[in-house]
């Protein structure tokens, strides 16, 4: 994935209602037109959203007679969580010094504890 299209990604993700749109569409095949109707908003802003999703490469969309179902495409998503991956490392040795410190001042608290009795 290249960094333009991750940037496209993570654009499209930041928006709650697109967001919303794929979790919803993570179950399965959506028509744009129930795809609507949980949000206030018009049929028109909807497919906006859709098409900044399309162009992330994050939707797809068909023609089955009159309606235009939406399918949810993975492959951008697990480039991302492999981006974000690889700072899991990071991470993880955030939290060991902080547990280790955590220990640390739990074992002068108990050491306070014994020379005050």
């Amino acid at each position: 994935m290249t960094s333009d299209q991750l940037s496209l990604t993570f654009a499209a993700l930041a928006d709650p209602t697109r967001r919303s749109i794929l979790a919803r569409l993570a179950a399965g095949e959506v028509s744009v037109k129930d795809l609507a109707k949980p949000f206030k908003m018009s049929l028109p802003a909807v497919s906006k959203h859709l098409k900044v999703l399309a162009k992330a490469g994050l939707i797809t969309q068909s023609r089955v007679a009159q309606a235009r179902p939406c399918k949810l495409e993975a492959e951008p998503l697990h480039e991302v969580a492999k981006w974000v991956g690889n700072y899991q490392a990071f991470w993880e040795q955030s939290f060991d010094r902080l547990d280790d410190y955590l220990q640390e001042l739990q074992g002068n608290t108990k050491s306070k504890k014994h020379e005050h009795r």
